[in-house]
């Protein structure tokens, strides 16, 4: 069965010191899914000019859908600036509010979500802005599945938006600082895995993950938990290494994978994605990980 995803979110530009390259969760975690599954959507905007041309021209080369991506005639196309400290860990500088932040769903992208779509990606740094965050938000609640990439940078998140973007996914990927922010909100136990069995039964998540950095990640569907350790490897660039998780995950889910499978496979896709420039990764990988996900036992 070929599955129908959707993402939600921003794409924008992330700024190197030396360069750009594309960038934004959920157009990274889409981008993978559409180049592992194909069958993708992405509902984003790009503002009126010379980068949102750029952005839209490229992606058009490329094949990538982007039916679905409107064009912001008032506010600009995002950018983050991105430093890397000595471990090859991205350090953000947001910009301003941009054209995502006042994106408006229109009856096309709705009977997308609504006729379309199997499972519907979205993260938190996307709903910062109040219009956006009732864009998402009006989302929730259809008969479909949601994956919820819980972004808690800075400021822009409040325990009000957590519990409804959970309360709505059955799959749920964080990282360990995520996961302690969220045992001081709804005082988890300290273990970690009792931590994460505990999340999964307060907001009835299928799936959750915890990403470790170096160390892995943790991975369980409520019954079982899984823990996996990626080797020691030259890193070039982290950014973008949870995000191909997160699009193993999904796939995972979907297929119903058994997670250590799912989560093994996650966390080397994640590690190919640090050994490589940027968020993305050549066609050889992916075609790599396509013979992986769904070569017959």
């Amino acid at each position: 069965m070929n599955f129908s995803v959707t993402a939600i979110g921003e794409i924008l530009y992330d700024i190197y010191p030396d360069k750009k390259r594309l960038g934004g969760a959920p157009f990274n975690f889409i981008y993978h899914v559409w180049k592992l599954l194909g069958n993708t959507n992405f509902i984003s905007s790009v503002g009126h000019d010379e980068y949102g041309k750029e952005l839209i021209g490229h992606l058009t080369g490329i094949g990538f859908p982007t039916e679905y991506i409107t064009i912001d005639k008032n506010h600009p196309t995002g950018t983050v600036l991105v430093t890397l400290d000595e471990n090859k860990s991205p350090h953000f500088t947001m910009s301003g509010l941009n054209c995502f932040d006042y994106f408006v769903l229109d009856t096309k992208s709705l009977k997308l979500i609504e006729k379309k779509t199997d499972l519907l990606y979205f993260g938190t740094f996307g709903q910062r802005n109040a219009i956006a965050r009732k864009t998402i938000q009006s989302t929730f609640g259809k008969k479909i599945k949601y994956f919820c990439d819980l972004n808690l940078r800075h400021e822009f998140f409040s325990k009000e938006m957590i519990e409804e973007s959970l309360r709505t996914s059955n799959v749920v990927k964080i990282n360990e600082s995520e996961l302690a922010s969220l045992s001081s909100y709804f005082n988890l136990p300290r273990e970690t895995y009792s931590a994460v069995i505990r999340l999964m039964e307060i907001f009835e998540i299928d799936l959750l993950a915890v990403t470790l950095g170096k160390d892995g990640a943790i991975i369980s569907d409520g019954k079982c938990i899984d823990q996996y350790k990626t080797e020691p490897s030259e890193v070039v660039d982290t950014l973008g290494a949870g995000d191909a998780y997160s699009a193993i995950l999904c796939i995972g889910y979907l297929f119903s994978m058994e997670i250590k499978k799912t989560n093994g496979v996650a966390n080397q896709f994640a590690l190919d994605i640090c050994m490589t420039p940027g968020a993305l990764a050549s066609d050889e990988i992916y075609e790599k990980y396509r013979k992986i996900l769904f070569a017959k036992d």
